[in-house]
């Protein structure tokens, strides 16, 4: 404006200087929701303050950790993504990822994005340590499933045991974990013990239409045909 001043420069100066002021205004109210712990109101500044500054990935961290706050994971990783790609070296962005993902139980696509963390940086110990966990974990899963269709139940039941005593502290894993052994009891023709495990995922998770199957073949050999 000072080099080539011109009525139109300076009513687009102008407008972009007040928007400006308005975003940097938006930005502390944003700081101040997160600090005093209101990430619905954090969310919806950071928000309108993205519909505008699409590139700012410290911005988009900042909503990840407020969709986190809010039991919102899927909406979280959709940011750490964004914020992968818009700053170089991102370790941190990819651990976030990797550590959603194992929480909800997606431990090939939480393998995958911790290896992308410890491509950008392989003597990061946050990452590391969680490769080394999801890493034990998913191949144990693996050699399980293997033993599956191999026939081999009794060597899959006591696989499936160990991934619950490799990850105590997730839920979901002893859930599937159940579910596979109650679906290995059935096909053994161990019913009773079926029916008991089956029950128990069935009480977490009520539409289990795998534990549902699997509950009702252990019925049907127990000739409990109503149940």
């Amino acid at each position: 404006l000072k080099s080539n001043p011109s009525n139109n420069e300076e009513k687009e100066a102008q407008t972009q200087l007040t928007k400006s002021d308005e975003l940097q205004r938006l930005h502390s109210q944003a700081l101040s929701a997160y600090e005093q712990e209101d990430y619905e109101s954090a969310i919806s500044l950071l928000d309108e303050i993205l519909a505008v500054c699409v590139w700012d990935a410290e911005l988009r961290e900042l909503r990840a950790e407020c969709y986190i706050k809010e039991g919102e994971p899927s909406k979280a990783i959709s940011d750490l993504k964004a914020a992968a790609k818009l700053k170089n070296d991102n370790t941190e962005a990819f651990y976030k990822i990797s550590k959603i993902y194992y929480q909800l139980g997606d431990h090939e696509l939480s393998l995958s994005e911790v290896r992308e963390c410890l491509k950008l940086d392989q003597d990061h110990k946050q990452c590391f340590s969680l490769y080394k966990q999801v890493k034990k974990l998913n191949k144990q899963i693996e050699s399980a499933e293997e033993f599956i269709r191999e026939g081999r139940y009794e060597d899959a039941i006591s696989k499936y045991e160990s991934v619950m005593k490799t990850e105590p502290e997730v839920p979901v894993y002893a859930t599937r974990a159940k579910e596979r052994i109650c679906h290995c009891l059935s096909k053994n023709q161990q019913a009773t013990e079926a029916i008991k495990l089956c029950t128990e995922v069935l009480q977490v998770e009520p539409t289990n239409v795998n534990a549902l199957k699997d509950r009702a073949e252990a019925y049907l050999l127990e000739d409990l045909y109503e149940e």
